[in-house]
């Protein structure tokens, strides 16, 4: 059904507002009202855009917008594919002319003394110790601050040594028993030792011949029938008795006059090396007590306080007492890339810069490269060794500053030796 055609191109709502004409006064004359009339009628009515007239563009505007991301989505594409078939025809290249590939590539010449190569490294020293106690205990005294600058053999902390002096004091006393007793050993009995043996000898003899006379006349009267049985059983066995006694005697003191066995001398001879064996154990643990600083160098870092218990192999407490170094034998650590590691070489001349101090400049040289090269970051570890003046020790490098080499085309002429 066809719709009702408004007689108006604008809704209720929508139509202007068209004030009523005002009467005429009296002063506008005859011919006021007519033209007034006149010009109103000339008037454009107020229109507004319906809202269907919206609705039309809306499927236009969103064909383009589809267009526009479809372009857009292509072109990355194609820069994507570009890019991944790059390496592709570079790899194809070098199949094609593999002599090409292998040729090396001619080292740049350079003159003696010129820049070949610079790279950041960072400062650490040729050797850091970790000071670490021989044996565990608690810190009485740990007279160090981080800086000091310390000689080989100064103290560095104490430890409680009251369990171990008396270790020390009981393998003494066991050695010293075990000395005695070889010692008596060795050098046998003494002479009245062997008399008093001659003199027991002796005296059994002469019994002896008194319970044989006895057991002679006991013998008599048994066969006369004047004694019982049990009589001459009796006299029997304290002569038997007897003589077994006075052998016992004669063998002890011939025991005696040829002294101990050399197997009970061997016996307290190894007792007596055992004994001072544990000395010496337990006068180290106590000698160890006393921490001395391994080297000369400077303390790097406190890893513990007075009052805190060390124990070397814990692995949750403290386990040592203080880092040093030799702030005076540095080198500087770094990585070079493979690409660049021909124009390296040891014994090679290099200038140092510190990060933090730029304007100084310290001479150096190519000490060792690594023998195996960093997988990950394709790189080869190089060592440089900085040559530090003696008053600058500690002053201005310190370990873990970063730092620039640059390598020089020239081998290193080390400084002249100290007086």
């Amino acid at each position: 059904m066809a719709t009702p055609r408004k007689p108006y191109p604008w809704t209720t709502s929508e139509r202007p507002i068209v004030s009523m004409p005002q009467a005429a006064s009296a002063e506008e004359g005859p011919l006021g009202s007519p033209l007034r009339e006149r010009v109103r009628a000339l008037r454009l009515p107020q229109q507004t855009v319906p809202a269907t007239s919206r609705a039309r563009y809306f499927p236009w505007a969103l064909a383009m917008v589809f267009a526009l991301t479809t372009c857009a989505f292509g072109y990355l594409a194609l820069v994507r594919w570009n890019a991944a078939a790059a390496p592709d025809a570079a790899a194809g290249k070098a199949e094609e002319s593999p002599s090409a590939a292998s040729a090396p590539k001619p080292a740049a010449q350079s003159a003696p003394g010129a820049i070949v190569l610079e790279a950041k490294g960072y400062i650490i020293p040729a050797r850091q110790i970790l000071v670490s106690p021989k044996v565990a205990g608690m810190v009485v005294t740990l007279p160090i601050v981080e800086g000091q600058r310390v000689r080989k053999g100064d103290i560095l902390a104490q430890l409680e040594s009251t369990d171990y002096q008396a270790d020390v004091d009981r393998a003494a006393a066991m050695l010293e028993q075990a000395r005695q007793q070889w010692i008596e050993l060795d050098k046998g009995f003494r002479k009245q030792e062997v008399e008093q043996a001659q003199a027991e000898l002796a005296e059994a003899q002469t019994q002896l011949q008194q319970y044989e006379a006895d057991f002679g006349r006991q013998s008599q009267l048994w066969k006369d029938h004047v004694i019982s049985d049990e009589q001459y059983e009796q006299a029997h066995t304290q002569y038997q008795a007897m003589e077994r006694r006075v052998a016992r005697l004669r063998f002890a003191l011939e025991l005696m006059q040829l002294g101990a066995r050399e197997e009970r001398k061997a016996a307290a001879k190894a007792a007596v090396e055992q004994a001072q064996a544990e000395l010496a154990k337990a006068r180290w643990r106590l000698e160890n007590c006393t921490i001395r600083a391994p080297v000369s160098g400077t303390i790097l870092k406190k890893n513990a306080e007075e009052g805190n218990v060390v124990n070397p192999i814990a692995f949750n407490g403290s386990f040592s007492l203080c880092e040093m170094a030799d702030l005076s034998d540095l080198e500087v650590e770094l990585t070079i890339q493979e690409r660049d590691i021909a124009r390296v070489s040891k014994d090679q001349a290099c200038r140092i810069r510190a990060e933090a101090f730029p304007e100084r400049v310290y001479r150096g040289w190519v000490s060792r490269l690594m023998p195996i090269a960093d997988r990950a970051k394709g790189a080869i570890p190089v060592r440089v060794k900085i040559v530090v003046p003696t008053e600058e020790e500690g002053v201005y490098l310190k370990p873990e500053m970063g730092a620039i080499v640059s390598f020089l085309n020239e081998k290193f002429v080390p400084p002249p030796a100290r007086r």
